[in-house]
């Protein structure tokens, strides 16, 4: 995992209790750890019965602290200096015995007593069995921290490590690392500002069981809604059929064709601040679809096409009479005269930035994990930008219109 701004000198406590998902821990520790952040973990003593101080002291590469730290040499401040300092706290696993001692202020270890001083978020993700997630003394605790803003992720349904199914299974580290990544962006410069971003590639059915695609991979549109909700976006995901997973946050609004994506980008346009068009939404698409598989034998089918409602016109009319949304960024995918055909683009649109792109290049373009784009402006302007991760283009991007949305 690569470093991301948004965690560069955030200072995260991550507090492991005595359940078997620890293990689980030491992998959040590691993603939280190359993301950038500085990750102190406090382990209790029925923790180190699944897992040592000196795992995570591998993966983090800082001390681990245990209880027997509260007593040592720096005494009673080291949960003070512990919680002065950090951004936010995790406790995952937290079970149900520690759910209890947080919900009424209980501090006779060092993760309650640093729990107890700490200033910043709390997020607490349970792990038990699923008897004891539903017994109504959990939930009366689980309730009490929720009034006390405690943010409590999962549990999730699943196999269960007294071998019975159910809820109580500890959240996924990549699911739990979403949710910290969100809760981080509160207040980011975005705070407050509703942006669509639409991606993937449209499906046009020819029958039951053949359509009309592209290659998009929906990567692309996916980095501008991370990129999006780590500035505190409020982030509406338009987004055709892929096998990508929607990151944490964002309100997802599937669609499979050209028609859907037009009709969901209509009815969620009001009161938008910014929409980045990344989708590849078909042109055309055949006019009539049949109502049963074509078969072999009708060889060879002859399918007559006719072209799809335009988004982006759709979207200037309306920013014409209702001033919204706000700021649109559109996308070119090109294979020749990339700048020519994106200004023409970026004129007739009547866009305020096109991202162009050259769909020739190996390294480039669909389906692949780096891009190399040129963002144009209604000023004139030309930003050339290297090859780079989409997930840099997409930082790059939204510092770009996040001043535009902003200023306006």
């Amino acid at each position: 995992m690569a470093e991301i701004s948004l965690f560069r000198d955030k200072n995260i406590i991550l507090g492991i209790t005595g359940s078997i998902a620890a293990y689980k821990a030491a992998d959040l520790a590691s993603k939280l750890t190359q993301a950038g952040a500085q990750v102190d973990v406090i382990l209790t003593k029925a923790a180190l019965e699944f897992i040592t101080a000196l795992t995570f002291q591998s993966v983090t590469g800082r001390r681990a602290f245990v209880d027997e730290d509260l007593w040592g040499k720096e005494g009673h401040i080291q949960h003070i200096g512990l919680a002065r300092d950090a951004d936010l706290m995790v406790i995952a696993p937290a079970t149900a015995n520690t759910i209890a001692k947080l919900a009424l202020g209980l501090a006779d270890n060092l993760l309650t007593v640093t729990a107890l001083a700490a200033r910043c978020p709390i997020m607490v993700a349970p792990a038990m069995d699923g008897g004891m997630y539903t017994h109504s003394s959990t939930q009366r605790n689980i309730n009490s921290l929720q009034q006390q803003s405690t943010t409590i992720v999962g549990p999730a349904e699943g196999h269960l490590a007294s071998g019975l199914s159910g809820i109580g299974r500890m959240v996924e580290p990549i699911e739990l690392f979403g949710h910290i990544r969100l809760k981080l962006a509160d207040g980011g410069s975005l705070s407050g500002r509703k942006v669509i971003v639409t991606a993937g590639g449209t499906q046009e059915s020819i029958d039951p069981v053949r359509v009309i695609t592209n290659l998009s991979s929906g990567k692309q549109g996916y980095a501008l809604a991370q990129a999006a909700l780590d500035r505190g976006a409020d982030v509406f995901l338009i987004s055709a059929l892929t096998c990508l997973t929607p990151p944490v946050g964002v309100h997802l609004i599937p669609v499979t064709n050209a028609q859907d994506m037009l009709n969901a980008v209509m009815e969620h346009a009001s009161n938008t601040d910014l929409l980045l068009m990344a989708a590849a939404v078909a042109d055309f698409r055949p006019a009539r679809s049949s109502r049963d598989k074509i078969k072999k034998s009708a060889y060879p089918p002859q399918v007559a096409m006719e072209k799809t409602g335009d988004i982006l016109n759709a979207i200037s009319d309306l920013k014409v009479k209702q001033q919204y949304p706000k700021i649109v960024v559109g996308f070119a995918a090109e294979s020749q005269d990339l700048i020519t055909n994106a200004r023409r683009k970026l004129r007739e649109k009547n866009l305020d930035l096109i991202v162009a792109n050259d769909i020739t290049d190996e390294d480039a373009g669909f389906a692949v994990d780096t891009n190399r784009v040129t963002i144009l402006d209604a000023g004139g302007g030309e930003e050339v930008l290297p090859l780079m991760s989409k997930s840099e283009v997409a930082e790059h991007i939204l510092q770009r219109v996040a001043t535009l949305v902003i200023d306006e």
